[in-house]
């Protein structure tokens, strides 16, 4: 399987890379700058891409089964909504053109539903930096969901998934729609190796085709 990774230095994308690796799947990373990516493996390849060239990101993945984006405008990027529109539109359409099947994409939490009617982001307790980023996100999946021509799919992490919790792979998740899966103490979280797990066991056995879920322990 020819896969295509969008995002392989950030904090998921480089965690996803590692779960391909292990696997022994072979895995290109797209990258604006290939130096960054530290990584040494025979399965690992590595495309000069920007996301945004539409017309040269579709002539590099012209041929492969799947692209997964774990793209990220960055978080402290003052114009985070605006940018990550942008290039997760810019992908949509270069993965299209390039006639490439399937696209995987690393969402955020904000968009599932803390009850009804009311998603995490517009929950008052929701933190005010994550905004941009989390409203991005939801306004992204909204247009995936008009997409017709591709076989797309959408993964919203647990809620608590963050740099702050222990590194663990336990090769375990359950999985939702738009809630959050929770636990027996109602918490809704996962480690991002397991959301790793998760990731690459949908890229390689696909099971929600045109649909957004989550995944939490």
């Amino acid at each position: 399987m020819k896969i295509a990774l969008i995002g392989a230095t950030g904090f998921v994308g480089k965690t996803i890379l590692n779960e391909l690796l292990n696997r022994g799947e072979e895995v290109t990373a797209l990258l604006r700058d290939p130096s960054k990516l530290d990584i040494q493996n025979e399965k690992l390849h590595r495309a000069k891409v920007d996301v945004l060239d539409t017309e040269n990101f579709a002539k590099v993945v012209a041929g492969f089964d799947l692209v997964i984006s774990a793209y990220n405008a960055g978080w402290t990027n003052p114009n985070l909504y605006d940018d990550f529109l942008k290039g997760s539109k810019a992908i949509q359409d270069g993965v299209k053109k390039a006639g490439v099947r399937r696209l995987l994409v690393v969402g955020g939490a904000g968009s599932l539903y803390a009850a009804e009617g009311l998603q995490i982001v517009d929950s008052p307790e929701f933190p005010t930096d994550w905004k941009p980023g989390a409203k991005a996100a939801r306004d992204y999946l909204n247009i995936l969901k008009e997409e017709k021509e591709l076989d797309w799919t959408f993964l919203s992490p647990a809620p608590e998934m963050h740099q702050g919790l222990p590194r663990e792979r336990k090769g375990l998740y359950r999985t939702g729609t738009d809630y959050p899966v929770v636990d027996e103490n109602g918490r809704s979280w996962i480690t991002v190796d397991d959301l790793a797990v998760a990731i690459v066991d949908e890229a390689l056995h696909p099971k929600h085709i045109k649909q957004r879920f989550t995944v939490a322990y």
